[in-house]
């Protein structure tokens, strides 16, 4: 079977829905569309995800997509990744940095209640394949278990997490169903 990475996209790349940094090319957006992400939640398929993108928060744009779901639903690698970063702050609670196994993009999986069991940086994970699960950490409220899930352009240096998001609403293209 080949690997996420040599399957032709389905269809032609999306157009990106709302402000797009200028650090984002059309050649990335192509480039995201090849990776064919899945939904990262399981059970929540792509026609029922709302695009929060835009939406105000106290620091400007919201710049990801938060998934209701659940409490414990299974986060699932929407690539095949590699792990950067585990980490735990008083914002994103329990998060995973990970990339694309050729350091393009970076995903932010944030609030989750807790990680794969033995998951560790510098982990290389299938799609699909079960990194955590849907809590409220950080700053979510108690009430609304969600998944806050980002994509970004791996910047440069140090802060290789910290690059310009992209939506990826329009750019799901495996649902995460079990059948």
């Amino acid at each position: 079977m080949p690997s996420s990475a040599s399957r032709r996209p389905i269809g032609p790349t999306p157009a990106h829905v709302g402000p797009l940094d200028t650090g984002v090319s059309a050649a990335d957006l192509d480039a995201l569309w090849e990776r064919q992400l899945m939904v990262p939640v399981e059970g929540i398929p792509r026609g029922a995800l709302r695009d929060n993108y835009t939406a105000k928060r106290a620091a400007g744009m919201h710049r990801a997509l938060d998934m209701l779901a659940p409490r414990y639903a299974a986060v699932v690698a929407s690539d095949d990744l590699v792990i950067g970063r585990l980490f735990s702050g008083p914002v994103g609670g329990i998060v995973i940095y990970a990339s694309d196994p050729a350091q393009h993009f970076v995903y932010y999986y944030a609030h989750l209640e807790r990680y794969r069991k033995g998951l560790a940086v510098g982990d290389r994970v299938a799609k699909g394949s079960v990194i955590g699960y849907v809590g409220t950490t950080g700053n979510a409220s108690p009430d609304t278990p969600h998944l806050h899930f980002q994509v970004m352009k791996r910047a440069v240096g140090r802060a290789w997490w910290d690059g310009p998001a992209i939506n990826p609403f329009s750019f799901f293209a495996l649902d995460a169903l079990r059948p």
